[in-house]
């Protein structure tokens, strides 16, 4: 891709190109066969029979997300083994993001999040509006009550969608054509407590298409989720942070840890005051510069003595002892859908979305640092006054001021108005307009604060930094509590298509189909910082150096346009050839052109040989490309040799305007065979090579080799302490190979009834990153790398039995095991175990009307296995792909008004 302000002339000559040629194409155009029934399957703009495309599609039903008990599409997309390190709630907690709480967004192959292409109904929806690391589609946005099948395209599409299909395209499909009406409701609840739901969805469809000429149909979908703390959780009480990852312990616990001055001198004054005052450890003078006058005691169970890992007189503090490890959330979707015949074959359709997320996010207290502390201000908080002039730190826990707490709104709205119909014999057309609009408010409703005024206030001997503050600071502490919208975000998608699909001739394997068409698509994102936010004064969200310019608003657009063509060649019976080519133009980034190859064999009626290649790109991002610097800390904790200490330190993130768009290179070949007329096996190999990746240097490699990176560390003059500059570039590459295996088998009715198996499962050949153009790659697959871990094998098998009005499902998902991260240089690699989920579900049907779904989710109870990752805040344990609610019983009930 070429940078250019204009559309290339190679662009507009392919895309007048493809104008000028159709009508010509259509005059030659021979007598159509008689037509059969095919419909538009996912990775494929031509009509064919399913089943006869060139690419892995996996196709997940309405029954089977029943059978699995999920109700949100973030939670089906752990049941897809194409799919890793996803974006769920357990990862967004963290925020690592950078300002994307509440996004969970999908990931095939691992690639990236930004990779991974979802559709609605074939069309693309506003991504997630809050500028941050990812960009995709919010699945929270995706109706759930209202889908009729989820199909997964496992090859990279750019010559068919265009950007962000490198890892594939995951299509929900929603009901159609359907009249009626259904009502819904689930409810669940765990074992120990905590992440109950309550789901109700209404359903209803009047008119018959064929009939009536017309049919509309709507859901409207409710969910609401419970919180889940640490402490309702066992395996999360048996991993406290002091015996299993020490040394993520933070050093600002309640009560707070005093930190002396760095000069020697001054240094060896105070410690002559604490024990001139009457102070001991243990029997022994204080001798370390941080020290804690309520230790070895602290404030256990978040509050602990670890003298190895913070000091030996001072206390650290277990984050995870106060928390929430899954979030509250409310959720309501309606969709509407509504197609009126117009005569002569033509068609007119409508959409309506519109789809509300509040999530609620609860961290630990805030930890905080207060720097220029005199003994004068905190003599009255002590058990004994030290009388020295020197000033010191003191690091602690806002604990007061409430846990952090950030509320999130995500709203999703979209409008689609189109047109189908026949023209030029048989040959179908379809255009159509849509707006999509994502917006999203993050408020911070507690644990965050006015941070000069809360230091004016410790100053002033107001506020107690070690235990409960006087009752007549109520007032003061109330006063900086801090309750606003500090980032409000929005994002369009706006766009008109147009495609024409039908035949050029007849072959000797069937039709010569051609598909042409082309989009014009306009995006915007709009970022709206809070006046406080600018004004750098809250606690917890704050640039602590004082050296970076506040954040600023920004409004960005762009236009895109798009050409496209794809033929299918069925030059025998036995042998199809598939071609596809589209052209890109993104406004102010440059130009693409994208071809992908397929091929089809068939050699007998119960084998086909299928493969395909192609290239692939990604462009670059608002976020990525203009976001205003944002301030916030290291998700890992990182050891730093300098400084000489563990700890999650200062981060600024910064865009690049001068980016280029990721590049790739796919290629696919497998086999499906069908060993008998009720099963079906295949067998799949894939490959992504992708180049230009867009990323930052992660902390732990710009500390690890100082250095070289040293422009990428500001360091305070006093101490070295180290802020991480993470500026977004075009950094190596990626290189990802494995194996798809897909199963299926029904066996006849018997008087037993009848049986079924469902298995889909993804080897991992080889995924191997490179960090950095001076970087090599590394292998991820199989271990935890910087950000993710890659499992070398990942499956999900169910078995059925079908009895009449009965029906039972036996359902496992399997993790393989891993090398765990290497948290601390020099230590010995450890495995993580491998993680098995049994489920299992069981329905009856009263009747044609009534039908009943009872079901235990986690079957086994097994909790997620041990971990020593730290890129996300949720530690002892990756929440990428585990689940930490544990036994969970479900409840469903359906009920039909035909």
């Amino acid at each position: 891709m070429t940078r250019a302000s204009k559309p290339s002339l190679t662009l507009m000559a392919r895309a007048a190109c493809l104008a000028l040629t159709a009508p010509a194409l259509l005059a030659q155009a021979q007598e159509a066969a008689p037509k059969l029934e095919r419909v538009e399957i996912t990775g494929s703009s031509i009509k064919r029979l399913e089943g006869e495309q060139a690419l892995p599609v996996q196709t997940i039903k309405r029954e089977e997300i029943a059978k699995a008990g999920v109700t949100t599409a973030a939670e089906l997309l752990k049941n897809i083994s194409a799919a890793a390190a996803n974006l769920g709630d357990g990862a967004s907690i963290s925020d690592n993001t950078g300002g994307q709480r509440g996004f969970n967004g999908a990931n095939l192959r691992g690639v990236g999040v930004s990779s991974t292409l979802v559709l609605l109904n074939g069309r693309r929806l506003a991504n997630f509006a809050s500028p941050g690391d990812a960009a995709g589609v919010d699945l929270n946005s995706i109706p759930a009550g209202a889908i009729q099948r989820v199909e997964v395209l496992k090859d990279g599409a750019s010559a068919i969608y265009g950007t962000d299909a490198i890892g594939g395209v995951i299509n929900f499909i929603t009901r159609q054509d359907y009249s009626g009406i259904d009502l819904a409701a689930y409810a669940s609840g765990t074992q120990e407590g905590g992440a109950g739901k309550r789901t109700f969805t209404i359903s209803g469809g009047s008119g018959d298409l064929q009939r009536d000429g017309y049919n509309v149909f709507a859901t409207l979908d409710v969910q609401a989720l419970d919180a889940l703390r640490s402490t309702q959780r066992e395996f999360i009480q048996e991993r406290p942070l002091t015996e299993t990852v020490p040394y993520y312990l933070s050093s600002r616990p309640y009560p707070g840890n005093i930190r002396l001055a760095s000069n020697a001198g001054a240094r060896a004054e105070q410690l002559a005051a604490i024990n001139a005052a009457g102070y001991t450890f243990n029997g022994k003078p204080y001798t370390q510069r941080t020290l804690n006058l309520f230790a070895p005691a602290c404030n256990p169970p978040a509050s602990v003595y670890a003298p190895t890992q913070i000091g030996a007189e001072a206390c650290g503090y277990d984050y995870m002892a106060d928390t929430e490890i899954y979030p509250k959330s409310d959720k309501l979707s309606f969709l509407t859908r509504g197609v009126m015949k117009l005569g002569e074959g033509r068609q007119l359709f409508g959409e309506v979305l519109m789809a509300r997320a509040d999530t609620e996010y609860v961290l630990s207290p805030n930890p905080t640092t207060l720097s220029g502390m005199t003994w004068s201000a905190v003599n009255a908080f002590l058990p004994k006054p030290v009388s020295n002039g020197r000033t010191f730190e003191i690091r602690f826990r806002a604990k007061e001021l409430g846990n952090r707490t950030n509320e999130v709104r995500s709203d999703a709205n979209r409008v689609v108005v189109g047109t189908t119909g026949t023209v030029f014999g048989d040959w179908d057309y379809t255009a159509a307009l849509s707006h999509a609009q994502n917006k999203v408010a993050d408020r911070y409703v507690d644990g965050y604060f006015k941070f000069n005024e809360l230091l004016d206030a410790v100053r002033a001997g107001k506020i107690n930094p070690f235990g409960p503050s006087p009752e007549s600071s109520r007032g003061l502490i109330e006063s900086l509590r801090v309750d606003d919208v500090a980032r409000r975000s929005e994002g369009t998608t706006s766009g008109l298509d147009f495609k024409l699909t039908g035949s050029l001739a007849q072959l000797e394997g069937g039709d010569l189909g051609l598909a042409v068409g082309a989009e014009l698509r306009r995006e915007t994102q709009r970022f709206t910082p809070s006046a406080l936010l600018i004004s750098n004064n809250i606690g917890g969200d704050r640039d602590s150096t004082g050296t970076s310019p506040a954040p600023e608003a920004t409004n960005y657009g762009r236009n895109i346009t798009s050409a496209y063509a794809e033929l299918s060649a069925p030059v025998s019976k036995q042998l199809e050839l598939q071609a596809a080519v589209r052209a890109d133009h993104y406004e102010k980034v440059g130009s693409s052109v994208n071809p992908k190859l397929g091929l089809r064999y068939q050699p007998s009626k119960t084998v086909v040989i299928r493969g395909s290649a192609g290239t692939g790109f990604r462009a670059p991002t608002f976020s990525e490309l203009y976001r205003p610097a944002t301030y916030g800390t290291s998700p890992a904790f990182l050891y730093d040799a300098v400084f000489d200490a563990f700890d999650q330190y200062p981060t600024e993130k910064v865009a690049n305007p001068d980016l280029k768009p990721e590049k790739s290179k796919q290629f696919s070949l497998g086999i499906a065979f069908e060993p008998s007329s009720t099963s079906l096996v295949s067998v799949d190999y894939w490959q992504i090579r992708k180049t230009d990746v867009i990323s930052d240097l992660s902390g732990k490699i710009i500390l690890e080799n100082a250095e070289r990176y040293a422009s990428y560390i500001k360091r305070d003059p006093a101490d070295d302490y180290p802020t991480l500059i993470l500026r977004k570039e075009n950094q190596g590459g990626l290189k990802t190979s494995g194996i798809d295996l897909e199963a299926r088998w029904r066996s006849a009715a018997t008087d037993m009834g009848r049986f079924g198996l469902n298995f889909s499962g993804t080897y991992v050949m080889h995924y191997q990153r490179q960090f950095g153009s001076a970087e090599p790659y590394l292998e991820n697959a199989g271990r935890f790398l910087q950000d993710q871990v890659i499992q070398r094998w990942r499956h999900r098998i169910s078995a059925d039995w079908d009895f009449g009005p009965l029906s039972l499902t036996l359902a496992n998902s399997y993790f393989s095991a891993y090398t765990d991260d290497s948290y601390l240089p020099g230590t010995e690699p450890r495995q993580v175990k491998a993680y098995s989920l049994w489920d299992l579900s069981g329905s009856y049907r009263f009747n044609e009307r009534l039908s009943v779904r009872a079901g235990i989710q986690n079957l086994l109870n097994t909790a997620p296995p041990f971990s020593n990752q730290s890129y996300y805040f949720l530690s002892t344990f990756d929440p990428t792909y585990t689940d930490p609610r544990g036994r969970n019983f479900f409840v469903s009930l359906n009920y039909k008004l035909r």
